[in-house]
């Protein structure tokens, strides 16, 4: 908490001074040659954001494509970061699996790490573009309480709790709980979560110390609408949203039918302090996801194509007038994973050289049973202001799933279990008090143990994959504290699954790696006044899968991508009155080996090249009405191809600015804040291979009680 009490104290109110999480060391931004951002609780409570999804929009270069869908496994929103899928799937830097989105009750702060980083995390929780990490709320040694409520449009209702206090000398509990429910802009639509964290921290002795976390998130959701192509832009002859005629406002389902997602997370760690130089942390996580339910989508089909749906379907004037409505739903899913860690730390010199390293072992099992099955519910008018859309509901979805039972032929299941055995070794080197290497090696042993159908039968063998991940980092202070020219080299690498050959044969595939290259510098100027980092990365990818040239069937292993572009964050405190987060990304991506369907272009799935966010604070002076304050920002997106091939055709979404403001005041005793996001009630959409239309204007006004 020493942390925590340093950012409340000081004026630059949204910089975070040391991770412990992004290099498994102790490190200030300018020690580490990685590129992270870090969004702190104070900006967040600010802001009045309740949940991580978005609490991303203050970190420049990742972009949500998805809100959470509630399915086992899925973890939790889907963003798009250097190019590259992302999700939420890391908790103080070891496994935290989600199904829905996270609440940020019990956020300290996010970290946004930036390019592949297996050599200290693994491939089963990171992406080749970064992971994103969050650190939670830890109890300390006096009592604190804080209440709040917040009400707003859509029926927002929302009550939160965050509760500390001493258990004795060395004792210390502290809980934080939120329930939140809301509706939606459109005609149909509701959220319903609960989210608690206990948290106890026992200090034995001197040297031993304990912490032992829970964290349970229950949620039941109506679905958000997906629109998913089922023929072609091309041949629908379109290439952007307004070509179609899409009610933003309309659910196209009841919402009444519904999905439970319930995410059960528990963890202990032991922190042992053989001296002021060297400790050691042991950790165990067991992360366990469950979904039950519905969730309907709609393809987007020419009239030609529903005419062959549904013989005798009217034509009507112009074209694509119809959805096709169908259901993925989970059955029961789960997906569990336990992870056990130990990191031992040491701060040593060899003569004038300083020396700060980790050295870890890491145990990762995951055991899934993911159960999918999919009903389809015939035609809909696309904009049809007298189509009964809310009769697409529970009794309709729950009579086709009885009649349907489930079998090995109907379902889609992740049915398989692995184990994942890793040491890895990073060590930081003070060459001089200006001049600092890092160096690290990952060696990580995969093993399959194959995956199943729903009947049991085996439908890909066992395997295993053996894989060294190395890493390397070099940083220049031509001011000793202040200034940093970094640059590193980053390796990631997958296990992907197995694939059908030309001859129809199973194949054991390659192990995927990611190499970046990143230089760039880093700034904690004017005393912490200016912080900020600038920085160009190159990433490439092998071994990435592709249809075989010529052949109707089967794959081969053999593609590439590249992914290159430049990103600039700013922190600054220019007068203590004011505060401002501000960053810029472009995001050049495309296959350099591939089908020639796609060869040279951008993947449908790397969002939009061009990124922006800004966030300027204002509180009045001590001399006027002290706590009072108010705040201004926005993001902005340029056009996003989610469809983007030869055969296909390309489909834009539209670039967007998206505006919001807050006015806040904040005393010792009590704090009221009033949000207005989507200042401008912006019709906008975010996709991942889909069309999702994002939430309208919304006001929202809190009333927080502190002792």
């Amino acid at each position: 908490m020493a942390e925590v009490n340093v950012i409340a104290s000081r004026s630059n109110r949204f910089t975070a001074r040391i991770s412990t999480d992004a290099a498994k060391i102790p490190l200030t931004p300018l020690e580490n040659s990685q590129s992270y951002t870090t969004v702190t609780s104070s900006l967040l409570k600010e802001q009045q954001v309740f949940n991580v999804e978005d609490a991303l929009r203050n970190a420049p270069g990742i972009q949500k494509m998805w809100d959470a869908t509630g399915r086992a496994g899925d973890g939790g929103g889907y963003f798009t970061l250097r190019g590259f899928v992302t999700q939420t799937r890391l908790r103080n830097g070891i496994a935290g699996l989600v199904t829905s989105g996270i609440d940020a009750v019990n956020i300290e702060k996010i970290e946004v790490i930036k390019g592949p980083s297996a050599t200290l995390f693994g491939s089963t929780l990171t992406s080749f573009g970064g992971l994103v990490n969050r650190v939670t709320k830890k109890p300390y040694e006096t009592f604190g309480l804080e209440i709040g409520h917040s009400v707003g449009n859509y029926d927002l209702n929302r009550t939160s709790i965050d509760l500390n206090t001493p258990l004795g000398s060395n004792v210390a509990f502290r809980l934080n709980s939120a329930y939140n429910y809301e509706g939606s802009f459109q005609n149909y639509g509701k959220s319903r979560t609960f989210s608690a964290a206990p948290s106890l921290a026992i200090k034995a002795n001197d040297k031993l110390s304990f912490l032992l976390e829970a964290e349970m998130f229950y949620g039941r959701n109506a679905a958000k609408p997906f629109f998913f192509f089922y023929d072609s832009p091309k041949t629908m002859g379109i290439t952007k949203v307004s070509d179609l005629n899409i009610n933003y406002k309309n659910a196209y389902v009841n919402d009444d039918v519904t999905s439970f997602s319930r995410s059960l997370n528990y963890f202990a760690e032991a922190k042992y302090k053989f001296s002021d130089k060297l400790t050691s942390q042991t950790v165990f996580s067991s992360s366990n996801s469950f979904s039950n339910g519905a969730s309907p989508y709609f393809y987007l089909i020419s009239d030609a194509t529903a005419a062959t749906i549904v013989p005798g379907t009217p034509d009507l004037p112009g074209n694509n007038n119809y959805i096709f409505r169908n259901d993925q739903s989970t059955a029961n899913s789960k997906l569990g994973a336990i992870e056990i860690q130990e990191n031992i730390n040491g701060d040593f010199n060899t003569g004038s050289i300083r020396h700060r390293f980790v050295v870890g072992l890491d145990f990762q099992r995951q055991n899934s049973r993911q159960i999918f099955f999919g009903n389809s519910y015939g035609l809909a008018p696309i904009n049809d202001p007298n189509f009964d859309y809310g009769a697409f509901n529970k009794l309709v979805v729950d009579a086709t799933n009885a009649a349907n039972p489930l079998t090995a032929a109907n379902t889609y299941p992740y049915i398989y279990k692995t184990n994942t055995y890793s040491a890895y070794a990073s060590d930081v080197v003070n060459l001089t008090d200006r001049l600092i290497a890092s160096i690290g090696l990952r060696v990580d042993r995969f093993e399959n143990k194959g995956n199943y159908s729903l009947d049991g039968t085996q439908t890909s063998k066992p395997y295993a994959q053996t894989a060294f991940s190395p890493k390397f980092g070099l940083i220049y202070q031509p001011v000793k504290d202040a200034l940093s020219l970094f640059a590193n080299y980053q390796n990631g690498f997958q296990n992907p699954a197995p694939f059908l050959d030309a001859n129809n044969q199973a194949v054991t595939p390659k192990i995927q790696n990611a190499n970046q290259i990143e230089g760039g510098v880093k700034m904690a100027l004017f005393n912490g006044k200016l912080n900020g980092t600038v920085s160009y990365y190159r990433i490439n990818l092998t071994n990435v899968l592709r249809a075989i040239p010529g052949s109707a069937i089967g794959s081969i292993q053999d593609g590439t991508q590249n992914s290159k572009g430049f990103e600039a964050e700013v922190i600054a405190n220019p007068i203590p009155s004011i505060n401002i987060v501000a960053g810029f990304a472009y995001n050049d991506s495309k296959y350099t080996k591939a089908d020639a369907d796609v060869q040279g272009l951008r993947p449908n799935t790397a969002g939009s090249p061009y990124l922006a966010n800004f966030y300027v604070s204002y509180r009045l002076p001590e001399s006027a009405v002290k706590g009072l304050g108010i705040g201004f920002g926005g993001n902005y997106a340029s056009k996003n191809q989610i469809i983007n091939s030869v055969s296909q055709g390309t489909f834009d979404l539209p670039a967007y600015t998206i505006l919001n403001s807050n006015l806040f005041y904040d005393r010792a005793k009590y704090r009221f804040g009033l949000s207005v996001n989507n200042l401008t009630d912006k019709h906008y959409y975010t996709g991942y291979t889909t069309i999702n239309p994002q939430r309208l204007r919304q006001v929202v006004l809190t009333a927080t009680y502190k002792l």
